[in-house]
This record gives C-alpha cells, structure tokens and sequence, in this order.
C-alpha cells in the first residue's frame, strides 16, 4: 500500500522527492488553515498540490484532505450555521456537481488544469467587483440568485475544489458577519464534499485507497493549520478578513498561470 501511494505521488522508495513532499505537507496546512475560516489559504494549496501530483489526481487528495478539515470546522462552527440559507443552495448545488462530473470525465488533463484556472481567475474577478462596487452593502435575497450560485459553487467545487472564492463572495455580499460566515461556509461544504466523494470515486476514479492512506498521513499538518487558522481569526478585523480573502485568491491566480 505504501509502495502504492508513493506511486501515486510519483516517488520511489529509493529516491524520495523532498520537494514534493513538502508541498504536500504545505497544501495540508493550507486546507487546515482554509477550512478554519482562512478561505483564500485553500486557493493557494489547489494549484500547489495540482502542480506536485497533476490537475485531475490532485482533485482527490485535495477532497479526502478537505474532509478531514470540514469534520473539525463544523465541530467549531456549526452553531453560527444559517441552515434556511444552505437549504435555498443545496438543490441547484447538486445539478452543478453532475454537470462538473460530466465535464471533468471527458475533458484532457490540459483542459483540467485551464479549467482549474478559469474558476480561480473569475472568482477573482466577482471579488474584486463586488469590494469596487462596495462589499459592505447587501444585496437582496432572491431565489434565482440562490440557484445560480448553488449551480455555479457544485460546478466549481467539482471541476477544482474552487468553490470557496464564489460562496464567499456571496455570503459577504450578502451581509454575513464572521461568525455567521465561518459556521454556514463549514456546513456548507461538509455536505457538498460528502456528495462528491461517490462521484469521482466512481466516475472519475481517482480516489483509492492509496489516496485516503495518503490523506491520513497528512491529518497532523491539517490539524496544525487549523490551529493557526483560529488564532489568526481571533485577531483579524472585519475588513481586514474580507481583504486577506482576495489577497490570497489573487496570489493563487497567478501561480496557476506560471508553468
């Protein structure tokens, strides 16, 4: 099994790349601190780990690690959760993963890597329009608006694990204070996570065995990004917190654009 799992990342048990594993280990502090309320950490570990094991194998260590960390966000969040909130999300949120398992089975790994691209690079651009024509302002709740951010998050979230950028764009939008944004963004993604796992399990067929023994041995770094997750939430402002978001989608952007 571990002879697999080092297959898996391209090593051999003779000549072990200390590089890439420090990447892995990077990417499993970047979830931990992501799934602690620190979003735009999760942006710069998507192109990381899609660089270290490639676009489409990257997709399913990154859901088993994202898993792990969901498990301990809702632990800490979930009493901030708006449940009538996730319910509006959720049915177009499934249509939207079966078009991302569709698309993502058929489409070449070169494609996948653009088109991991293309979700963090407009994700970008709806973050900063919104801070351009004012952040703090809420826009108004309406279902078409739900449908097409569930449609767009499922969609998303499937093709590249990059649905944080979007949901977070609208939950701020939407007047969400920290508290509120942290436990509903924790539910949230814990349901849509646990709803992708048969897809590409089944589907795209990149998650095994090797790919779980491989997110298991990287639970001590996911725990210790939380850790650093939390205490840097405690400190952060506001503003501070909205701005930290878009500073690190951007710095991901650019990564994903560099070969």
């Amino acid at each position: 099994m571990l002879a697999e799992f080092l297959s898996l990342l391209g090593l051999s048990p003779g000549s072990p790349d200390v590089w890439r594993i420090a990447a892995l280990v990077a990417v499993a502090v970047l979830v931990g601190m992501g799934k602690s309320g620190v979003s735009g950490a999760v942006m710069l570990a998507i192109p990381l780990l899609a660089t270290s094991l490639g676009a489409r194998e990257s997709t399913g260590l990154m859901l088993c690690l994202f898993l792990l960390g969901d498990v301990f966000a809702v632990r800490a969040y979930r009493q901030h959760a708006n449940l009538p909130e996730i319910g509006r999300l959720l049915p177009s949120t499934v249509v939207g993963l079966g078009v991302g398992a569709l698309v993502g089975a058929v489409i070449s790994v070169a494609e996948f890597k653009w088109a991991i691209a293309g979700v963090v690079l407009a994700c970008l651009a709806v973050m900063l329009f919104q801070e351009w024509k004012g952040a703090e302002k809420a826009i108004p709740r309406s279902l078409p608006l739900a449908l097409a951010i569930g449609a767009a998050s499922g969609f998303t979230s499937m093709i590249g694990n990059a649905a944080g950028p979007i949901f977070a764009v609208y939950l701020l939008a939407m007047g969400f204070e920290k508290n509120k944004y942290l436990g509903t963004t924790a539910v949230f993604f814990l349901i849509v996570n646990l709803m992708k796992m048969p897809l590409q399990i089944l589907v795209w067929h990149n998650i095994g065995w090797s790919t779980l023994l491989g997110a298991l041995a990287l639970v001590p770094f996911v725990g210790l990004g939380l850790l650093a997750g939390y205490r840097l939430l405690k400190v952060l402002p506001e503003k501070a917190f909205r701005w930290l978001v878009i500073a690190m989608t951007a710095a991901s952007a650019v990564r994903l654009m560099l070969p």
